[in-house]
């Protein structure tokens, strides 16, 4: 029998282990390597007392019919209200036969996209609509200047070069430099001029200001670009709860998981990987070898790369995240749209903020995503305060108690949390690698990844396996195409060709 190594027990290493498993005829053992003791890779739910933390927010929404087909193989969409469905007499398209969340955990709940902008103290939606409600937030005179700065772009389209030109051709200057501009500096460190444009094409694909007013005029249940998406399925417990649900179902299927076994080195014969090494000493040969580890660290940890090629992979840019979980009993912030929530909070899943006078990203709303994540969701609000950073600066070397106090006065400066709310309770996680990006070293990604197509039994996956901003469903369509590969029925390039 030959044996496959996957490193990395996130959706694009699961997914090619169970993927072989299922499709590879009994002929291979799989080891999946995972480097931490947790199962989810980025798309984790950390536990906290009783409340859940999923980091970063993921939504389970997909046009791949095969990675739908496997969500709901793994977890069925509930066929009942769940808590706060029954509390707020919320009726949806609830699955025939499906299991009740309020009785069961393996199911999918359907929620509600709900993200908007929090900018100049108000809310905007996201993307931007044509609702007299926008035109009031942003005043007569930046409405004016918008609509002038668009119909400018779509007349004298700027060529490409950066992340910048991008959103400046698809929504004009003056709504670029009000809602991308600081926003996208504030996550990756660098201006949006310095980025490369394929980072937004990855990202918003076809999204522009034409496509968000013909959206507005499409008939219900039309299909809509990606970014518009009006509901998605998330797992009762987090989105970790499918990848652990996923891991079960490999060892169900004989394949094994390993947790804590960090790969440090990578023996190869000719061009073909031959074995990995693990922190603890151990030696696996393999026939096959799917990485989802990032990619400077498979460089460093495979034998004979050029130094130009190293140089390239050692310098590969990352953003690094940090999330602080509060516990509180409510928000300043009340709910003034028409949808219903429990006591008046409001029903974003996230809160883009755009306010310049704070460091703070992005807020998640985990009572919005899953009431099952929060202790007491009538009675608390668990929040997630997201910050982007560089492993190493002042934000990630300081000291936890300080940096919490440090996130919630910047809550209360945006006016979201009262000055006397008490925090009930608090918790701060650091995610290394968090974000490939696409800038400095990332110009000559290609010599790195023509050095590791090279071996001919080694397939790169996942967000940081091919250091690319891929949702879930992206990193799971990496791993089966690679195990196509494997088996002899697609290329090797159909990998690479995920979410381009």
């Amino acid at each position: 029998m030959k044996t496959a190594i996957v490193i990395g027990a996130g959706p694009a290493g699961l997914t090619a282990a169970y993927s072989l498993l299922e499709n590879g005829g009994g002929a291979w053992r799989v080891v999946v390597l995972e480097a931490s003791g947790e199962i989810g890779g980025l798309a984790r739910t950390v536990s906290h007392g009783a409340c859940r933390i999923d980091i970063g927010g993921h939504r389970f929404f997909s046009k791949n019919a095969e990675v739908n087909a496997l969500w709901a193989k793994l977890m069925p969409t509930q066929g009942a209200p769940a808590w706060d469905d029954r509390a707020l007499g919320r009726a949806k398209p609830y699955a025939p036969g499906g299991p009740d969340p309020e009785n069961e955990d393996r199911v999918m709940l359907l929620r509600d996209r709900v993200s908007r902008i929090f900018y100049l103290r108000h809310f905007f939606d996201y993307p931007i609509s044509l609702k007299a409600r926008t035109f009031i937030n942003m005043g007569l005179w930046r409405t004016w200047r918008a609509g002038w700065s668009y119909l400018h772009a779509a007349f004298f389209k700027r060529t490409e070069r950066s992340l910048e030109d991008f959103y400046i051709n698809r929504f004009g200057r003056v709504l670029y430099e009000m809602f991308f501009e600081d926003y996208t500096e504030k996550l990756w460190g660098v201006h949006p001029s310095k980025i490369s444009p394929e980072w937004g094409a990855q990202r918003v694909k076809g999204l522009s200001l034409t496509k968000a007013v013909l959206n507005v005029l499409k008939p219900k249940g039309a299909k809509r670009e990606t970014s518009l998406i009006e509901s998605f399925l998330y797992p009762k417990k987090g989105p970790g709860q499918l990848w652990e649900t996923l891991a079960d179902a490999v060892r169900t299927r004989g394949g094994e998981v390993r947790l804590d076994s960090e790969i440090v080195r990578i023996e190869t014969a000719g061009n073909a990987i031959s074995a990995v090494v693990t922190a603890q000493g151990e030696r696996i040969p393999c026939d096959a070898l799917f990485s989802s580890m990032p990619i400077k660290d498979l460089v460093t940890a495979l034998p004979g790369a050029p130094d130009a090629v190293r140089a390239v992979a050692e310098a590969l840019p990352y953003r690094d995240f940090i999330t602080v979980g509060l516990l509180v009993d409510r928000l300043a912030i009340q709910n003034q749209t028409h949808i219903k929530t429990i006591n008046g909070l409001v029903p974003d899943t996230w809160i883009y903020i755009q306010e310049r006078d704070v460091r703070l990203g992005r807020l998640q709303i985990f009572n919005n995503w899953s009431p099952y994540l929060v202790d007491d969701p009538a009675r608390h609000v668990w929040v997630g305060l997201e910050y982007f950073c560089s492993e190493g600066d002042a934000l990630w070397t300081m000291d936890e108690r300080a940096f919490t106090d440090f996130a919630v006065a910047e809550l209360r400066k945006t006016g979201m949390l009262a000055p006397d709310t008490p925090i009930l309770d608090s918790v701060r996680l650091r995610v290394k690698k968090a974000y490939p990006a696409y800038f400095g070293a990332y110009a000559r990604f290609g010599e790195v990844r023509a050095w590791l197509d090279g071996f001919a039994n080694l397939w790169c996956i996942g967000r940081n396996g091919q250091h690319r901003y891929n949702n879930m469903d992206h990193s799971m369509l990496c791993g089966l195409e690679a195990v196509r590969s494997l088996l002899g029925q697609a290329p090797k390039a159909a990998v690479w060709a995920v979410n381009t």
